[in-house]
C-alpha cells in the first residue's frame, strides 16, 4: 500500500485525533496539522508526527506555540487563511477536512482549488455551499471522499450498481440520547444527559445534533451534493445499534447495506488508503454477539432536524446556510445554558420564516453574510 502524504485539519478535535491514530496505524505521513487553539494538544502532535508544516488560526495561540516549539524544524503559520499556504508548501496527496462548523468551508475550498484530494468530515461545507463546492470540485477534477459513517456507507454500497439503477438512499441514524422519549420528556433535559451519546464517542457540537437530530437533516443535505441525488429519494431510518451505517436501494429492490462495529476511525482509514482497503484498525463485527438489527421511522413531530433541513432545501439559496448558522448558534447558547433543548427547533423554523434572502447570488461573500445574518436573529430572540 502507497504511503500517502496528509494534512488533518482541525487536528486537536474528535476527527482529528482519530484521523491521527489512523494514520499511525497505518504508516501514513502527516505532513501538515492545522487547529485553531488547543496549542499544547497541538504541540504533542507536532512532537509526534514530524509534521514540515503546522497552522494555528488564532494568531495570538501561535505566538505562543512558536516559543514552545523553537528547537522544532517546522514552520509554523498563522491566520484563518494560512491552510493555502500550507497545502502550497507540502504538496499533500490527500487533506482531511475534521474542522467543526461553517469554519470549514475555507479548509475545503483551499483544497479543491489546489487540486488535491478531499476527505471531507465537515459536512457544514455541502450544507452552506454544496453547489459552490461540487461546482469547484468537477471544475479542478476533485474526488470528494465522505469521512462520516453514514455517506462512507453509501458511497461503498454504490460500488453495487450503475447510476440509473439506484431508487434511494437510505441514512440511519441511532437517533440519539432520547429515542423514543417524548416532547413532554425533552422539556427539561439537561447539557449532561444530551452529550451521552449511546454509541459514538464525538465533539459536543455534533452530540447535541444526533440528540436534535439535526445532525441527520444535514446528512441528507450532504448526500443529496455527494452523489447527485434528489432529496426526495433520500430516507432516513432510526436504527438504534449503529451497525447498519446506510444503505442503497435499487430499481430491482434489493438493497445492500454496509456494517461495521460504530467506531470512526475505521470510517477515515478507509477514505485514506481509497481505492485500496488497508488491514483492519478496527474490531471484528460479531452479530451473532449483536442478535438483532433494528429500524424505525423517524418521529418527525417529536424531533425536527431532519423536517427542517428538508424545509431549508425546499426554500432554497441560502437557507440551509441560514439553518447551519442559526443551529451552530443555538447549541453554543445551549452547551451555555442559554437557552432549553425543546426550545431550538421552534427558534430554527422562526429564523427560516423570517429571513428574507431569496434571489441572493450564493458565493462565499453571501454564505459568511446569511451566516452572521442568521446567528444574530438567534441571539435576539433567545
Amino acid at each position: 500500500m502507497r504511503v500517502k502524504k496528509i494534512i488533518v485539519a482541525g487536528s486537536t478535535g474528535s476527527i482529528g485525533q482519530q484521523t491521527l491514530a489512523a494514520a499511525r496505524y497505518l504508516g501514513m505521513r502527516v505532513c501538515g496539522l492545522l487547529a485553531h487553539s488547543s496549542i499544547k494538544l497541538l504541540e504533542d502532535q507536532i512532537r509526534e508526527f514530524s509534521p514540515s508544516c503546522a497552522v494555528v488560526v488564532d494568531e495570538e495561540k501561535c505566538k505562543e506555540l512558536k516559543l514552545r516549539i523553537k528547537d522544532l524544524d517546522v514552520c509554523l503559520l498563522c491566520g484563518p487563511g494560512a491552510i493555502e499556504e500550507m497545502i502550497a508548501k507540502v504538496k499533500p496527496d490527500i487533506v482531511v477536512n475534521g474542522i467543526t462548523g461553517i469554519a470549514g468551508l475555507s479548509c475545503t475550498l483551499a483544497t479543491i482549488r489546489a487540486g488535491k484530494t478531499l476527505a471531507l468530515a465537515n459536512k457544514e461545507s455541502l450544507v452552506v455551499a454544496g453547489e459552490l463546492v461540487t461546482r469547484l470540485a468537477k471544475e479542478h477534477s476533485v474526488q470528494i471522499l465522505p469521512v462520516d459513517s453514514e455517506h462512507s456507507a453509501i458511497f461503498q454500497c454504490l460500488m453495487a450498481g450503475t447510476e440509473s439503477e439506484v431508487k434511494s438512499l437510505i441514512l440511519t441514524a441511532s437517533g440519539g440520547p432520547f429515542f423514543g422519549k417524548s416532547g413532554e420528556f425533552l422539556e427539561n433535559v439537561s447539557v449532561e444527559q444530551v452529550l451521552k451519546h449511546p454509541n459514538w464517542e464525538m465533539g459536543e457540537k455534533i452530540t447535541v445534533d444526533c440528540a436534535t437530530l439535526m445532525n441527520k437533516g444535514f446528512e441528507v443535505l450532504e448526500a443529496g451534493w455527494l452523489f447527485g441525488v434528489d432529496l426526495e429519494k433520500i430516507k432516513v431510518l432510526i436504527h438504534p445499534q449503529s451497525v447498519v451505517h446506510s444503505m442503497v436501494e435499487f430499481v430491482d429492490n434489493s438493497v445492500v447495506a454496509q456494517m461495521s462495529v460504530p467506531d470512526m476511525t475505521g470510517v477515515i482509514a478507509y477514505a485514506l488508503t481509497f481505492p485500496e482497503r488497508a488491514q483492519s484498525v478496527i474490531d471484528e463485527l460479531n452479530l451473532g454477539k449483536i442478535k438483532s438489527l433494528d429500524f424505525f421511522e423517524v418521529d418527525d413531530k417529536t424531533f425536527h432536524g431532519v423536517s427542517l433541513a428538508r424545509k431549508a432545501a425546499a426554500l432554497g439559496g441560502l437557507y440551509p446556510c441560514v439553518l447551519n448558522g442559526a443551529n451552530e448558534q443555538l447549541v453554543e447558547m445551549f452547551l451555555c445554558r442559554e437557552v432549553k433543548f425543546a426550545a431550538m427547533a421552534k427558534i430554527l423554523d422562526d429564523c427560516l420564516a423570517n429571513l428574507n434572502l431569496k434571489n441572493v447570488e450564493i458565493n462565499e461573500e453571501n454564505i459568511m453574510f446569511a451566516d452572521d445574518l442568521a446567528r444574530k436573529y438567534v441571539v435576539s430572540h433567545v
